[in-house]
Order: structure tokens, then C-alpha cells, then sequence
């Protein structure tokens, strides 16, 4: 899907910016960009993923003078949208949005399948949001905190089922991390995205899932769907009555939902830093920000590029061994 956003001149964005001094130096030719941007997001059009890429492709031509696409390349968990990235010239006119499963899970999960090197074929630009998942159970399993819902587990062993977006995404792994950390057993329902799961959530026919905040949101303030903790080490700032999962005893649980930015590698570090410097300009302006938060994505505006290289690592690293313990396999 291809949306055209018509930017300021590069001159005003510059005085918008306070001034040349402000951005990196122009590399490869000062004329860069001197044509239209490609910005490839990996899910369909109207989830976080893609709210994210189109807020930040809205204002990025009010710091390059350029008009900027947003691109939908959906498919193989996020590998297909993250391959044409990679394999696109390194000329910055290509960006793309990657996540916890393209640059994190799936190295593991897909092993040898992989299309890229999650490390050594992108140049990483920013970590741009996270977004917290939260745990959801349907109003007919009494339990209102995790301590209930692990003693409801092991007088119920597989008698409840989970819900995920797909085997090996962030929301099964969970899952899974969940069941190890609290000696509990519950089946596990890979859907085709977490919009197939919830209408059965909300029916009953699955009872829990630890599901990204935006998917869920308006069913637990109307009182469909009962939350009972966030998956992050932190509190969500969408949710912050919500208790962690540490705080209700499983203290090394952590899991959040990550988008970044990155550009082919090989791509020339000056406009590299001209990226970096734009999308956290983007990701600080009160209203994106606002709007980013009412939907559960908290933006992140301090990731350098070689901050975001070293968490891609360090997130590989992690989940290979949660990929690994949990047996999960492509389907």
C-alpha cells in the first residue's frame, strides 16, 4: 500500500531544525534526498506497527524536502518486509521498520530459513516505540492477578488456552515464558494475527493472551476482558495502575514489543545520523507522542545508531535461548 505526504521545502525544515548547524554534515553529495523516500513497514495497514511507520512518514519530509511512502510488505513474521530492506541499495532512499520478530525471535526460530542477516545486513538507525503486552484473561476464569492465575493453572492443568498471533511471536513466547518461570501448563492456539484471536477471546473459546496493549485496549475498559498485569519490567504509562509481572512474583519477567528503524547496510553514515536526528525529532513532538500513547506505544527518542546495533544483539541473544527452551516451530 503506497501513501504519498507532501514535505516543506528543505530550507524551511532546516530553520524549523534551528539551522544547518544543528544536523550532521551532508554526506554524498549535498543533493541527497533529490527524489521521493521508501519507508517498507512488514504488517497490514492499521496495526501499531504501521500507525508508527505513517506517523513518522507524515512528518519526515519536513527535514528532507521529499515526499516519503509508506510500503506494506507483509509476510514469513515480519522476514519478508525486513529481506527487501536489506537487499535495497544503500543509498538511504530505503528504510524500513523492523521488530522484536525480524531482529530478534526469528534469527532463532527460522534458523538456516532466514532471508538476511539480522545483524550484518542492516545499518541501524533508531529504536523508535515499544509497545507493552498485557495479560487478558475472559471474565469467566476467576482470577484477578497472576498469583491467582497460577494457582487456578495448576488445579487446572491444560484446561485453559492461549492465544497468539502466530507460533514464535512475541505473544506465544510469552506464553511459553510464563509457563516456565510458574510451573503451569495451558495449550497453546497460534492464530494468524492477534485480530483473528481476540474475537474468540472475547467469546470464550480461548481464555488468556498476552497480547499487545493496542489490540486490546478499548475491551478492557469496557470490562470485556479483565487485565491482569503488563509484560515489561516497567510500568506502561497507558496502564499505570496495571501491575508488572515482577511485581506479582515472577521478577525476571520481561517482555516488550519493539520497533525500530534501520537502512541497508552499506548505507553512508552521514544520512544515517540524518535519519537518526529526524525520527526523534518526530517521536518528540507532544502531539505524535500523545497520539502514539493512547493507543499503548511508548515512543523512544535517545537510541543512537550504535545503541540500537548493540540492543539487536543483545535481543538475539535472548530469545535464542527462550526459541530454544520453549521448542517452538514454525508451523
Amino acid at each position: 500500500m503506497k501513501r504519498f505526504l507532501t514535505g516543506f521545502s528543505l530550507a524551511a525544515a532546516l530553520c524549523a531544525l534551528g539551522g544547518v548547524a544543528t544536523l550532521p554534515a551532508f554526506a554524498q553529495g549535498d543533493n541527497f534526498p533529490s527524489r521521493p523516500i521508501r519507508l517498507i513497514t512488514l504488517t497490514t495497514a492499521g496495526g501499531s506497527l504501521d500507525l508508527a511507520a505513517r506517523t513518522i512518514s507524515r512528518y519526515l519530509p519536513d527535514a528532507f524536502g521529499q515526499q516519503v511512502y509508506v510500503e506494506n510488505k507483509v509476510g514469513a513474521g515480519g522476514n519478508i518486509g525486513a529481506d527487501a530492506v536489506a537487499k535495497a541499495p544503500p543509498d538511504g532512499y530505503t528504510i524500513g521498520m523492523v521488530t522484536i520478530s525480524t531482529h530478534g525471535i526469528n534469527p532463532t526460530l527460522y534458523g538456516a530459513k532466514m532471508p538476511f542477516d539480522a545483524v550484518k545486513d542492516f545499518a541501524p538507525i533508531t529504536q523508535a516505540a515499544n509497545i507493552n503486552n498485557v495479560v487478558v484473561l475472559h471474565p469467566s476464569i476467576p482470577a484477578k492477578n497472576i498469583q491467582e492465575l497460577i494457582a487456578y493453572l495448576k488445579a487446572n492443568p491444560d484446561k485453559i488456552s492461549f492465544g497468539s498471533a502466530g507460533t514464535g511471536t512475541s505473544q506465544h513466547l510469552a506464553g511459553e515464558m510464563f509457563k516456565m518461570m510458574s510451573g503451569t501448563k495451558m495449550i497453546h492456539v497460534p492464530y494468524k494475527g492477534a485480530a483473528q484471536a481476540i474475537p474468540d477471546l472475547l467469546s470464550g473459546v480461548i481464555q488468556l493472551m498476552f497480547v499487545s496493549a493496542p489490540d486490546v485496549v478499548s475491551h478492557i475498559k469496557s470490562g470485556s476482558l479483565r487485565a491482569l498485569a503488563v509484560t515489561s519490567r516497567d510500568r506502561s504509562p497507558a496502564f499505570p495502575d496495571l501491575a508488572t509481572m515482577a511485581e506479582q512474583g515472577l521478577k525476571d519477567f520481561d517482555v516488550v514489543t519493539w520497533f525500530g528503524v534501520v537502512a541497508p547496510a552499506g548505507t553512508p553514515p552521514a544520512i544515517v545520523e540524518r535519519y537518526n536526528t529526524a525520527i526523534h525529532k518526530v517521536l518528540s513532538m507532544p502531539d505524535v507522542k500523545g497520539r502514539l500513547a493512547d493507543v499503548g506505544v511508548d515512543t523512544v527518542t535517545n537510541t543512537s545508531p550504535a545503541q540500537f546495533g548493540d540492543f539487536i544483539r543483545k535481543e538475539i541473544a535472548k530469545w535464542q535461548s527462550i526459541v530454544k527452551e520453549s521448542g517452538a516451530k514454525l508451523e
